[in-house]
Order: structure tokens, then sequence, then C-alpha cells
């Protein structure tokens, strides 16, 4: 019996025990959030008197208090994207769309990461973000111009981009056309110099075959004189005699050259001969000098 009542007071104590540690973590999480509150309005009146910093640092310690605080991030999303600082605006607002819970809330986290694609122009990125924030609230007109506007904004990219890969795509054939076209230049130029080089070879054979054609000729010249002097060589041979008959193993004599007793013979002839000439000239001048008639005194 004593052991039932122990258990059941043991039982008991737990459960004051547990009933008042819940009652405890509920009044922590309160007492948190409504810290994380007072920092949130810090920091909001730190921002509205341009103090970049320490609006920062009291967003900052609203969001490590509580993570139910929804407008802490969403607040520092709207300062640094004052301070053009919209990689991290994005990541603030992405944080408060996530912790928010109302509708309210989500709609405008939404609304102003579209914003924020807007100033990156990531217009497609934006069109969906405004469609989100239009889901939470269908009614609001701005994000309606926003959406329209960033839709308008992502056609003209679009077009341009498709230009833009027209061109390049245009221009790229161009490149390949003119390469095509010089490397058919070189091809027909590197012809031409081989035909010209196998002509002047052409050429110059033709030179050479010409030139062997005209020794030819002058060979078949000397050939046909050689042969003529051969023929008339022979024919004079064949009229040539021995003086004696007895000449044999001596050289014929032929009636163009003269032996030196044969020389010596004529030159005395015509010594002889000039002798007497020479002789009858000076004959005639003795008889033909006139001599003068001396007068007798």
């Amino acid at each position: 019996m004593k052991n039932i009542v122990s258990v059941l007071l043991l039982l008991v104590a737990s459960f004051t025990n547990a009933q008042q540690t819940k009652e405890e973590q509920e009044e922590q999480r309160l007492k948190e959030l409504q810290e994380s509150k007072n920092y949130t309005w810090d920091g909001n009146k730190a921002l509205s008197e341009k103090d970049f910093v320490n609006a920062e640092a009291d967003y900052r310690k609203a969001i490590s208090l509580s993570n139910e605080n929804a407008v802490a991030p969403y607040n520092l999303g709207n300062a640094y994207y004052l301070n053009e600082t919209y990689n991290e605006a994005f990541s603030r607002y992405k944080q408060a769309g996530e912790l928010a819970t109302s509708k309210v809330e989500k709609h405008k986290a939404y609304h102003n990461m579209g914003n924020v694609f807007m100033k990156e122009k990531q217009y497609e990125k934006a069109v969906e973000a405004y469609k989100q924030a239009l889901r939470n609230d269908p009614k609001d007109e701005e994000t309606r111009y926003n959406l329209a506007l960033a839709q308008e904004m992502l056609k003209k990219q679009q077009e341009e981009d498709q230009k833009n890969q027209d061109q390049n795509q245009d221009n790229k054939d161009q490149e390949n056309k003119d390469d095509q076209k010089d490397e058919n230049e070189e091809n027909k130029d590197g012809e031409g110099e081989d035909k010209e080089g196998d002509k002047g070879d052409e050429k110059e054979e033709d030179k050479k075959d010409k030139g062997d054609e005209g020794d030819k000729g002058d060979e078949k010249e000397e050939d046909k004189k050689d042969g003529e002097g051969d023929k008339k060589e022979d024919k004079k041979d064949k009229g040539d005699k021995p003086e004696d008959g007895k000449g044999e193993g001596k050289p014929e004599q032929r009636p163009s050259q003269l032996s030196p007793q044969q020389v010596q013979n004529l030159l005395e002839a015509m010594q002889n001969e000039e002798k007497k000439v020479q002789e009858k000239m000076d004959a005639k001048k003795v008889k033909g000098v006139k001599t003068k008639n001396e007068k007798d005194w």
C-alpha cells in the first residue's frame, strides 16, 4: 500500500515539475520574443535616423533572440536595400518570408524580393517573386504593376538576347566564310605558282633542248664539213702518186705541199728573174739619158 502511495506521489511530483517547466519555457519564449521586438524597434529608430551601423546591430540582436520575429529580418532587408547591398537584402527578405505566419507578411517579403531582382535585372526571377506575392495578396495593385513591368522587361531582354545570338552566329558564319575564302585563294595562288614554275621549267627545258639541237646541228654541220673534206682529200689522194715509185714507207707529197728543195729552187728562180728584170730596167735608164751638146769656144 505504501509503495502504491509513493508511486502516485512521484507521478504527481513529475507532472507538477513538467507543468512548471512548460510554463517556464513559454514564459521564456515570450520574454525573448518581446526583447526581439524591442531591438527591432530600436533598429527602426536608428534606421530612421540614417544610422545604418546601429540599425544593423539592433536587427541582428532581434533575429538572434527569436525565430518568431519575421519583422526583424524584413526590416534588416530594407536597411540593406537602401544601402544598395542587394544580395544581403534578398537573403533577409527570404528569411522573413520563411518565418512569416501571416499572408500579409509573406506578401511583403516576396514583393521586396521581386524588387531586388528588378534592380539586378534578373527579370525572370522578379516575375516569379511578384507572382508569389500576389498569391498571398491578389488585390495589391503595386505588385500587379511591378509584375507587368517585369514581364515587359523580360520580353525585351529575351528579344535582345536572341538578337545578340543571331548577330554572333552571323559573325561566326561570316568569319568561317572569310576563312574559307582566304584558304581557297591561298590554294589558288599556290597552284598558280606551281603552274608558272612548271611552265618556267618547261621553257628552260625547251631552251636546253633547242640548245642541244643547235649543238647537234653544229655537230652535223661539222660532220658534213669533215666528211666533205675527207672526201676531197680522198679524191686528191687518189690522184697523187709517189715521185719515183720507190718511196714506200715515206709520206706521200701532195700537190699543195712543197719539199724544202723545191722551195729553195723556187726562191732561186724568183731571185734570178728579179735580177734580170732589174738589169733590163737599168739598161733602159742608160739609153734614155740625153747628152748635152758642148760648144767649142
